[in-house]
């Protein structure tokens, strides 16, 4: 299984959360969202396929999303995968879809890792600062081995953020990051 059907499945496990029974589901409605990347897809996956280290990745995910929107002034985060685009967990209402958002900012970061390879630069990017009006958008992409592909997106209210301290906050916590 590849890494977009492993995170397909994964996705949608963690939506069906409240009902843990081991019926078989399939899923087709919804991967119109990226076609180019799911067409002729079909995933059929059984709550008892969830791996003991999946669900483990779920509640990791999902206890990384409650730290991310505990930093003062957060109204959104999500941890993403940029080859998809897919918000792997997400939570918070910043009041725009963050879904969209996180898939959006995936063009981003893969739009700069092909600029950093045309012009033969050697690294990593390790955060990527938007600033709007109201708001900053946090960029944080993850390179170790056990998050390779992953970014975290966090929306602050620049009001009450303290941009410094959400940066310094946010590299730590993306550190024990993984899937």
């Amino acid at each position: 299984m590849n890494r977009l059907q492993r995170t397909w499945k994964w996705w949608k496990a963690s939506e069906s959360n409240e009902s843990m029974d081991s019926s078989v589901h399939t899923k087709d409605e919804g991967l119109d969202a990226f076609p180019e990347l799911f067409s002729g897809a079909h995933f059929t996956y059984s709550m008892d396929d969830i791996t003991e280290q999946e669900e483990c990745n779920m509640s990791t995910l999902d206890e990384a999303i409650k730290q991310l929107l505990s930093i003062e002034g957060a109204t959104g985060a999500a941890v993403v995968d940029y080859s998809s685009g897919m918000a792997l967990a997400q939570g918070g209402s910043p009041g725009f879809d963050l879904g969209v958002a996180a898939a959006g900012n995936s063009n981003v970061v893969t739009a700069k890792l092909r600029t950093m390879a045309d012009l033969g630069l050697d690294g990593d990017i390790e955060d990527v600062l938007i600033t709007l009006g109201g708001q900053y958008h946090l960029i944080n992409v993850l390179n170790s081995s056990g998050s390779k592909g992953l970014f975290v997106y966090l929306v602050l209210d620049r009001s009450y953020a303290n941009l410094a301290l959400a940066r310094h906050k946010l590299n730590n916590l993306a550190k024990g990051i993984t899937i």
